[in-house]
């Protein structure tokens, strides 16, 4: 007697999308969504967003890039960057402040030219910039200087709400059950999220059958052990 058949899935990316309407608030980020949403009412034109790895920062910063038509760049590339070029822009994006390496005298000069020609700036990091080691005092006073808002680790229901939200972007019916399930054992981060419905979405199209939580059981399994 034959089997089933395995399909093979085809690597299809699946790209997050930051729209603002895609972003689920909860107690977790509300306070982080609010600052954002209050632009350009912020005292000094500046503002911190910190939050750990997988909270919302990238899509908060998206969403507010959007809005302002803001110039976009990663910390670690102001090295090679002419801070006069990107003081040119009305709103600047600065992510992953934290890992600004030696690119500290490039993100002064910015700051600096950006309050004097009144552009606006946000930064994301994971921490306040107490953490980032900083070598240059007067950058440091700059940033002690700029509103600062948190995001927290997402909560349970957030999870679900995250596990459902990335399902139904690939046309996947899940049995909340599940999704509860899958909620309660993985890394409270979007990025584990976004990690155990690819890696569920290619075993129920390898296999032919629907996600449950037996599938979702053996996928954490092998999740845990990689």
């Amino acid at each position: 007697m034959i089997g089933h058949a395995r399909q093979l899935p085809l690597d299809l990316r699946h790209e997050p999308s930051f729209a603002r309407e895609d972003f689920l608030s909860a107690p977790a980020n509300t306070d982080a969504l609010r600052a954002i949403e209050a632009w350009p009412d912020w005292p000094g034109r500046m503002l911190l967003l910190i939050g750990p790895a997988g909270s919302g920062k990238s899509h908060l910063g998206a969403i507010w890039a959007r809005r302002a038509e803001a110039a976009i760049v990663e910390a670690e590339a102001l090295i090679d960057a002419r801070p006069a070029d990107l003081a040119r822009a009305k709103a600047i994006l600065i992510e992953n402040a934290d890992r600004l390496g030696a690119a500290e005298a490039n993100l002064f000069h910015l700051i600096n030219l950006a309050r004097e020609s009144e552009a606006s700036l946000l930064l994301t990091a994971r921490s306040a910039p107490d953490d980032w080691g900083l070598k240059m005092p007067d950058l440091h006073s700059r940033l002690r200087l700029a509103p600062v808002v948190a995001l927290d680790e997402p909560d349970e229901p957030l999870a679900r709400a995250v596990l459902f939200k990335l399902f139904s972007d690939r046309q996947l019916a899940v049995d909340p059950a599940v999704i509860a399930y899958i909620a309660l054992r993985i890394e409270r981060s979007l990025g584990a999220a976004r990690a155990i419905v690819e890696a569920l979405d290619r075993e129920a199209l390898a296999r032919g059958k629907a996600v449950t939580r037996t599938m979702a059981a053996l996928v954490l399994k092998d999740a845990g052990e990689g």
